[in-house]
C-alpha cells in the first residue's frame, strides 16, 4: 500500500460474515469498484469461525489480485498465508509484528486521533496508519479524527493514512484531498445493497 495521486478504497468487512453469501457479494463488489485492500475484521473470537472466514475471503481477494490483511491475528497472517495485519492497539505491537511477519508484509496500525501515536507507529515500521472515526458512529466515545489532523499528516508525513469510521460523501469530499485511503465497511454492508452504496461513496473520490 502506497501514496496515491488520488485515494483509494480499503475495504472493511462486516464484523459477522454469512459465509453462505458473503464470498459471492465481495466478488460483486470487487467486480464493480477498484479496492486497494481489504481488512478481514471481525468480531468473534472464534479460531474456527475465523479461518473458514479467511479463507473465503483469501480466496475471493486473490481472485481480483487485491490484498488481504487480518485485524489483530499475527500468528494468523502467518499461518493462512495473508498479506499482512492490521494492528488495533497503536503502535504497541508494530515492532514485533514487522519482526515476525517481515520486511514484504503489510502491517497497518489503528490510532485513533492521535498524532502522536500515527508518528511512533510510523517510526516503528508500520506501513500505513489509520485514524478515526472521521463521522459518527455507534461506537467509542464520541471523539472523531477531525480534518486537521489529517490536513496535518499529509503535509508533515510520508507514511500513507486511512480514513476510516462513519464516512459518508461529504467527509470523503473534504478528506479526499488530504488522505491515501477509505476504510469503508459498516457504511456498505449495512445497506440492501452493498455494490450501490460503495459506488455512491465512491463518486464522492475525485476520479
Amino acid at each position: 500500500m502506497s501514496n496515491a495521486e488520488q485515494p483509494q478504497i480499503y475495504l472493511i468487512t462486516p464484523p459477522e460474515i454469512e459465509l453462505s453469501h458473503f464470498p459471492e457479494d465481495l466478488a460483486r463488489v470487487l467486480d464493480t469498484v477498484e479496492i486497494a485492500c481489504i481488512r478481514l475484521s471481525l468480531a468473534t473470537r472464534d479460531e474456527d469461525l475465523i479461518l473458514r472466514a479467511a479463507d473465503a475471503v483469501r480466496e475471493v481477494a486473490h481472485r481480483f489480485d487485491v490484498a488481504l490483511v487480518i485485524d489483530t491475528h499475527v500468528v494468523l497472517a502467518q499461518r493462512l498465508g495473508l498479506d499482512g495485519v492490521h494492528l488495533t492497539d497503536g503502535p504497541r505491537s508494530v515492532r514485533m509484528a514487522r519482526k515476525d511477519l517481515g520486511p514484504d508484509a503489510i502491517v497497518g496500525a489503528f490510532c485513533d486521533q492521535s498524532r502522536h501515536d500515527g508518528m511512533t507507529a510510523g517510526e516503528a515500521g508500520a506501513d500505513y496508519v489509520s485514524f478515526g472515526p472521521v463521522g459518527d458512529t455507534a461506537l467509542g466515545d464520541g471523539s472523531r479524527a477531525e480534518t486537521e489532523l489529517f490536513k496535518w499528516w499529509s503535509e508533515m508525513i510520508e507514511i500513507p493514512v486511512v480514513a476510516e469510521g462513519g464516512l459518508d460523501p461529504e467527509i470523503i469530499r473534504t478528506l479526499a484531498p488530504i488522505t491515501d485511503f477509505f476504510g469503508i465497511g459498516e457504511e456498505i454492508w449495512r445497506s440492501e445493497n452493498p455494490v450501490i452504496a460503495l459506488k455512491t461513496l465512491a463518486a464522492a473520490m475525485p476520479g
